[in-house]
């Protein structure tokens, strides 16, 4: 007998125990941008540019291990088990770069941080997309990824307030709230994901999905170009996560006023995704992701040109070049749940979101270079832009067979929301 749908209820029990891991994710990620100004000026460290951009390529460096590990096991296992461990794993890390005594300590609490990050972000996906209502299923990921910039912007409202009169590695203690969590994960998530359950009761559940398939001929197309747009959204978000701070200053802006755009930024995206989400659940997930990374390339190359405007304008562009890179993140996820059949979901995000976690650590790295070796200070914005225009590129060359038309699977994947509903639309 297959697995009865989770109620609306305990759907939206899921959707918020799904934020609330997502907020701690997208804190810790913008924390290092957030005291990066401060770190450099700690002089018992000695840290410098380029030790601010390998920090965050160690934290990028893990991600990938993490993230293809939980996937994977995720479509076995189900999602609790790997979300409570990641969770708690998340939570010691951040203890350990609370309290460590130097910069190399530093740097091992951070790719620690990175491989328990690396797993929450598929996992929560695969959750979310499993019980959110098919014709709400973008919305959903959509509210859950924007806790990533609620997150965020905690940490960024949290360095305004004490990064003039405290020691940088107090921020990070915030990061051991998650030890509140796996008590109530463990209630509430089903022991084996509702995806796995039902493959099992299909005609080809005894197959065993895995990585090969996602380079299946009538896939293969469209997985390189979703694992491009994810390393190029994760690029963007970690590049502006880790050096948007530290470019604004470099442009005349005063530290306040810099922790104040990141504000901008990272609430600007949790909005802005929504709205989006709202959009792509009527059949434009494709158009509206191409959107939101061309918005991004927009705004960012507009952003260094206006320091003379007024604080409300900057914040305003500050909130739409948020909209367009951290909300492409779970764009560029709706898009990999919209294509995939069902059984492959956890695989298909583990994988995809694993390779793009190698752009957190090019992202970072890239943009060091950048701004060292360019002698303009708008070289980073322009960096900026660049992997913006990239990623629309990706998304707009995507095949526009979905899921049901090219899974292996084809005689048990459910249908894409997106799909669903467009015949529906054209006869009313």
């Amino acid at each position: 007998m297959s697995a009865r749908p989770l109620p609306v209820p305990s759907a939206r029990r899921v959707l918020l125990l799904a934020f609330l891991i997502l907020f701690v994710d997208g804190y810790d990620m913008f924390t290092l941008g957030t005291v990066g100004p401060a770190l450099l000026a700690y002089e018992p460290w000695g840290a410098t540019a380029a030790t601010l951009g390998t920090l965050a390529a160690v934290t990028g460096f893990g991600m990938p291990i993490g993230s293809m590990l939980a996937g994977w096991l995720s479509d076995r296992t189900g999602r609790r088990l790997p979300i409570v461990v990641a969770v708690g794993l998340i939570s010691v890390a951040m203890l350990l770069a609370a309290i460590a005594p130097n910069v190399v300590v530093f740097g091992i609490a951070r790719f620690v941080t990175g491989i328990a990050i690396g797993g929450l972000s598929p996992l929560v996906a695969a959750l979310v997309s499993d019980h959110g209502p098919r014709s709400s299923r973008t919305l959903y990921i959509a509210v859950a990824f924007a806790a990533f910039g609620v997150g965020g912007a905690g940490s960024a409202f949290l360095g305004s307030v004490l990064l003039t009169h405290t020691h940088f590695q107090w921020l990070f203690l915030p990061g051991l709230l998650p030890l509140l969590l796996p008590w109530p994960l463990w209630r509430v998530l089903p022991a084996g994901g509702p995806v796995a359950d039902r493959a099992r009761a299909s005609a080809v559940g005894a197959s065993v999905p895995g990585p090969r398939e996602l380079f299946a001929a009538p896939l293969r197309r469209a997985t390189l170009l979703l694992w491009a747009a994810s390393f190029l959204s994760l690029a963007l978000i970690y590049s502006t996560g880790s050096w948007l701070p530290t470019v604004l200053l470099r442009n005349g802006y005063a530290m306040t006023s810099a922790l104040q755009f990141t504000v901008a930024f990272t609430l600007g995206a949790s909005l802005g995704s929504i709205g989006l989400a709202l959009l792509a659940d009527r059949g434009y997930l494709r158009a509206v992701t191409v959107g939101g990374f061309a918005a991004a390339a927009v705004v960012l190359t507009l952003l260094p040109f206006a320091r003379e405007q007024s604080t409300l304008i900057v914040l305003l562009l500050c909130a739409l070049a948020g909209v367009g890179s951290l909300a492409g993140q779970a764009l560029v996820v709706a898009c990999m749940v919209d294509l995939y059949p069902g059984r492959l979901r956890g695989t298909a995000l583990g994988f995809g979101q694993g390779f793009g976690r190698l752009g957190a650590i090019v992202g970072p790295a890239y943009l060091a270079v950048m701004t060292t070796v360019l002698a303009t200070p708008y070289a980073g914005f322009f960096a900026f832009a660049l992997i913006a225009v990239l990623g629309a590129l990706a998304i707009a060359l995507l095949p526009r067979r979905r899921a049901e038309e090219v899974g292996p699977d084809t005689g048990a994947q459910e249908p894409s929301s997106s799909a669903a509903r467009r015949p529906a639309e054209r006869t009313t």
